[in-house]
């Protein structure tokens, strides 16, 4: 792969947590390379959901970063099961922003945040 920008999250101390979850809601996923600092918390993690490379630490400042739904992840699912699997798992202890329906731009189309922060747009591939 030979991606030229890679999306890089930073969680307040449960990266790996979320990483797992990632890669458990999508196929063609996995978790490619973790270091952690001494304490356990992540200091690079390397990531690929449905093929796509990410990023990821545990935030180690001390200060508090939040996720905003002005910037999400938009996914493209191949079908009805895939996206509402994906909308129910990522839902799950987070908060619906749209709920699943057809749109003017998609016969199906959702946005959660996860229970991570991380906003999701999730939409089903034309046919």
């Amino acid at each position: 792969m030979n991606q030229k920008i890679t999306t890089f999250l930073m969680f307040s101390g449960k990266a790996e947590e979320a990483m797992n979850f990632y890669t458990s809601v999508f196929d063609h996923s996995e978790i490619n390379s973790v270091f952690h600092h001494e304490n356990g918390t992540v200091l690079h993690a390397v990531f690929t959901l449905k093929g796509q490379r990410f990023m990821c630490i545990d935030n180690s400042s001390g200060q508090e970063h939040s996720f905003t739904p002005a910037m999400s992840l938009f996914v493209t699912c191949a079908s009805v099961e895939e996206i509402d699997g994906a909308f129910e798992k990522l839902s799950q202890d987070g908060q619906v922003l749209m709920p699943l329906a057809a749109s003017p731009f998609s016969e199906k189309f959702g946005w959660v945040q996860d229970k991570y922060g991380v906003s999701w747009q999730l939409n089903l591939a034309e046919k």
